[in-house]
This record gives C-alpha cells, structure tokens and sequence, in this order.
C-alpha cells in the first residue's frame, strides 16, 4: 500500500517508515501540510501529524475531505477530548496519541483499510427521499426529475444531512463539517441557509427540526 506521511519530526518519521516499509507499505514522507494536497493523489492513506510547521493538521484534513475521500489516520501528540472530537468529525478514520505501539498502528491501519475497501464496495452516493435525489458526487439536487441550483452552503448542508439520511444530525456537527468549526461559525448563518434551503426543495418536511438537538434528512413517504 502506498502510503503518505505528514511529520516534521525526523526521527519519528524515519521510525515509522522503516517499519512500514518492513511490513509491505512505501510511503512518502512529507513536512508541510501543503504537501499533503500535492501528494495525496498517488497515496492510498494518510497519516498525519496535527502539527505541522505551516498549518495546524486539522485545517489539513479539512482541506483535504473537500476533494478526497483517501483513509485518513491522524496520529499526533494532542490528545485533548476537543481535538480527538473534532478530527474524527471532520473525517479522520482513526486517532491515535503519541507515544503509539507500532503493532497497535499497523492493526490499525489494516482495520481502516478493510473498513473503506468495504465501505466503497458498497456505499450509495446518491441519496432519496420521495421524489428528492441528492447527487453527493455530482453535487446536484433534483426534485420531481427538474435539477434545483443551490448554493455552495446550501448544498454542503444538505450533503451532511443527506449523507446520513434518516439519522440526527447536530447543529454543531452542521457547524463544524460546513464551516470548520462550530466555535468560529455564526450560528444565524445555519438558520438563514436552511430556510432558503427548504424553499428552494419546496419540501418542507424533508428536513425535519429537531428541537434543541440539529436535524434529520428523509421523513418523506416514498
């Protein structure tokens, strides 16, 4: 498996690229985070270090989630419940906390491995709810057959929600997935794009309110 590296430390880098290489795996060190959207093409995973020199690695990942899906492993030495939280939801496959056993990282990294060829095999990118079809790839929205234009924010709220169709969604999660993160957001702003959004689906119970909790994509009868 080709593997890509984000960490500016050299011994720990040079530590775990002998083990990987040991095990099968060529991986690709780099320093930067801006290295990691040059090289992620050619990689089959990632494992990435929060603190990068030039960027913090959760805005990597954020970044990165915006034009791949490749299986990510964060593995870092900041191990606060927010950071572990916010790298998970923003796409992380897995978190580890330095120091790691390297027996625990590879077993890790074949679990995260199997769990997305699995996934892939069967993941649905297209998302309905009566006669609403949500295109998460193609990022188009049709209702009743005629395509809706909605804005960059307006479709990656829905996107959220339609990707977990038929489950609750927070509006933190909301905030932190569309806006990076839930601190920074105004949370007006999610309010003003959901009502044009529901006037635009001219749907109004496809996107159910959840009261003091976020919200759910699909309460429509097929």
């Amino acid at each position: 498996m080709q593997i890509l590296l984000a960490e500016d430390d050299d011994g720990v880098a040079a530590a775990l690229v002998e083990v990987l290489y040991d095990h099968g795996h060529v991986t690709r060190r780099v320093r930067y985070g801006r290295d990691v959207l040059t090289y992620h093409r050619s990689s089959d995973l990632l494992l990435l270090d929060l603190g990068l020199p030039d960027t913090d690695g959760l805005d990597v990942l954020r970044a990165l989630r915006a034009v791949s899906d490749m299986s990510v492993v964060v593995l870092t030495a900041r191990g606060d419940e927010r950071s572990v939280v916010r790298g998970l939801r923003l796409g992380a496959d897995d978190y580890l906390v330095k120091p790691v056993r390297l027996a625990e990282l590879l077993a890790r990294i074949d679990a995260v491995t199997r769990r997305n060829a699995a996934k892939s095999a069967s993941s649905v990118r297209t998302a309905r709810a009566g006669d609403v079809e949500v295109d998460l790839d193609a990022r188009r929205v049709r209702v009743a057959g005629a395509e809706i234009e909605l804005t960059t924010k307006e479709f990656d709220i829905l996107a959220v929600l339609a990707g977990r169709a038929g489950t609750a969604v927070s509006r933190e999660q909301l905030l932190d997935e569309v806006w990076g993160d839930a601190r920074h957001a105004v949370s007006r702003s999610l309010d003003v794009h959901l009502t044009q959004l529901r006037a635009k689906l001219r749907r109004p119970e496809l996107l159910t309110t959840i009261r003091g909790f976020g919200y759910r994509f699909g309460d429509l009868e097929d």
